[in-house]
């Protein structure tokens, strides 16, 4: 009997329902032959509904060709439609429910993430609405792939007074991120090389980028002052040099002017690129802030930003400082990515920013994150001892250097999480016994409880202890 229930309280109708129900017993194969008219009698008859309701989902499966119709024959399920049995399985919510609930008293020292609770989201919101109402028709259309002009010309007055980057806003192009600025940047000047050389350690999440956009990694040792120039291949010329000077991720190491010199020099030597992620470079906490990379030779050097860390991480805004010679490319592989950014976004981080509010977030962020690490830096000492933190003088990170290796399923067994900058080498063997400990998204009560868990994982003894 063609039987099932239909609810007149749910918020689809009831034709609706039938569809879905006569769908399903297709796909399961309970459904081969269905006489039209003898199922509209016996559906309207037994769910109680009229036979123009059950008609009208009938002639909908029609349509999607789930049915077909046999003149004097009947009507038939089409071929090919019920799954066959066994492929495929349904996830197990009830384990996934429960593993859940386990993590939910996990310590997550996560880096790279920054605090949302302090989104100034009233702010945001406001110049959302304003940006909607007062915006004229032609900004809800379409737009220029390279994004809109007034964020172009806040990014670039800013950059130009905090960072000494040396740009036009017609050099800019937004991106959704730092993420799609990397991988359109690999594959534009994929003519330049095979390789992309890049610092070593770095994220694993940048090898990707690299390699699925086509491109072999090439890594370069990374010390205590960050990527060593003298270790790039002085031969064949790399599509581009990748790194990360003002807070070195995971090392968190800042590279000192004279590196900085060395790269743009090699790049000028071997014709090629350096692209410069200036990641964490607006939270320094000790010292004056190096000036970005690209003021040294805008011709060589590529700028890449983004506002999800400075932010919060769904607001997915980016950019590239191109030389004038590359903004045509990477407009049109821009445009055949996404065709552009969303408009309305961009508009409400352009007031955003001329408005004073950037720049005020910033500076209250930059608080925040600086109380944060000082309540880290002094558990981890009382903890551990003095001399074992690297990599504290800026962003939301920082690195503890352990005596001996820690044991990530330990970490787990007590109750806290972290990476290890092992993890993220590309020559294995030189960071085993280096954590990365993240404290942008973690109050101080969660730091000093984390750390004393981290304590009572480790079990082993710590340089300068």
């Amino acid at each position: 009997m063609l039987w099932f229930s239909l609810s007149r309280q749910s918020t689809k109708t009831l034709v609706q329902q039938i569809e879905e129900e006569l769908r399903q017993k297709i796909f399961s194969g309970n459904l081969k032959r269905t006489p039209k008219t003898a199922v509209i009698k016996r559906v309207s008859s037994s769910l109680g509904v009229s036979r123009n309701t059950v008609n009208e989902a009938y002639e909908q499966l029609l349509l999607e060709g789930y049915i077909y119709q046999v003149p004097r024959s009947g009507t038939y399920v089409s071929q090919g439609l019920a799954f066959r049995k066994g492929m495929g399985s349904v996830p197990n919510h009830q384990e996934y429910k429960e593993e859940s609930q386990q993590q939910q008293n996990v310590i997550d020292f996560k880096a790279s993430h920054p605090s949302t609770e302090h989104f100034p989201r009233h702010s945001w919101g406001n110049l959302f609405k304003q940006v909607c109402m007062e915006s004229e028709d032609h900004l809800f259309g379409y737009q220029s792939a390279k994004g809109a002009f007034t964020l172009r010309k806040e990014i670039a007055n800013y950059l130009g007074r905090m960072r000494g980057v040396r740009a036009d806003p017609r050099q800019i192009v937004i991106t959704a991120g730092a993420t799609q600025a990397l991988s359109l940047l690999t594959r534009l000047l994929a003519k330049n090389g095979d390789v992309v050389c890049v610092e070593d350690p770095v994220t694993d999440e940048m090898r990707q980028i690299f390699s699925y956009a086509d491109a072999n990694i090439y890594p370069v040792h990374a010390d205590q002052h960050g990527m060593r120039p003298e270790l790039l291949p002085q031969i064949d010329k790399p599509r581009f040099v990748f790194t990360i000077p003002s807070h070195q991720f995971p090392l968190g190491v800042i590279m000192p002017v004279k590196r900085r010199i060395q790269l743009v020099e090699y790049a000028r030597k071997l014709g090629t690129y350096i692209v410069e992620d200036d990641y964490d470079s607006e939270f320094i906490y000790e010292g004056t802030p190096v000036q970005a990379m690209q003021a040294l030779d805008p011709d060589r050097v590529i700028y890449v930003g983004t506002f999800s860390k400075i932010l919060v991480p769904s607001i997915r805004i980016g950019y590239m400082v191109l030389p004038f010679h590359l903004v045509e490319a990477s407009e049109k592989a821009k445009w055949f990515t996404d065709r552009h950014s969303s408009t309305l976004e961009q508009l409400t981080l352009a007031k955003f920013i001329e408005k004073g509010l950037f720049e005020k977030h910033i500076r209250r962020m930059k608080k925040v994150y600086a109380k944060r690490r000082n309540v880290l830096v002094s558990a981890i000492e009382e903890a551990f001892g003095e001399n074992c933190i690297i990599g504290h003088s800026a962003g939301m990170h920082l690195v503890v250097r352990f005596h001996g290796k820690m044991d990530q399923e330990r970490l787990e067994e007590h109750g806290v999480r972290a990476a290890f900058v092992e993890d993220f080498a590309i020559k294995k063997g030189l960071h085993q016994n280096e954590l990365v400990l993240g404290y942008g998204g973690l109050d101080e009560s969660e730091i000093i409880e984390g750390v004393a868990r981290l304590k009572r994982a480790s079990g082993v003894k710590v340089e300068g202890s």
